[in-house]
């Protein structure tokens, strides 16, 4: 069975329900959550004081909105007694840093949501999941919103 889980999250619904999954699945075979929150990069380039205060206020919200997201794991895994470790990382593709996290930290599983968007939604805003799936070497669970 899978040991090390890792669960990408954006704090929605779609990610708690991909959170239970990945905790009812951990604690049937022993394992654990690794929960990963990616941030996208600062998305200005400036000169000056502005620009290093634009950066703090936006790693401070951003930081903030991952801390949320990644309790809300944590108290997946806390309910079902399963052991849990979170991580923020910042990548320009988030995908990227799903797969490098799954790598880095040995895990055998991504338990991830996905909204499940179409046609041309799906194509003109890209899908993590879809990445995910197509460049992952490990087994990937997608959980439909």
């Amino acid at each position: 069975m899978f040991k090390k889980i890792l669960v990408p999250t954006d704090g929605s619904d779609v990610g708690g329900k991909a959170a239970a999954m990945a905790a009812d699945m951990a604690k049937g075979s022993g394992g654990q959550v690794v929960g990963i929150y990616v941030i996208d990069p600062f998305p200005y380039i400036g000169i000056g004081d502005a620009s290093a205060v634009g950066l703090q206020s936006y790693l401070s919200d951003a930081k903030r909105v991952a801390g949320a997201a990644l309790d809300l794991v944590a108290k997946a895994c806390q309910e079902r007694g399963v052991p849990f470790a979170g991580d923020t990382i910042e990548r320009n593709m988030v995908w990227e840093g799903i797969l490098e996290t799954a790598k880095a930290e040995g895990c055998d599983l991504v338990v991830m949501g996905s909204h499940g968007r179409q046609g041309v939604k799906a194509l003109i805003l890209g899908s993590v999941a879809q990445k995910v799936l197509t460049h992952a070497e490990l087994p990937v669970l997608i959980v439909k919103g």
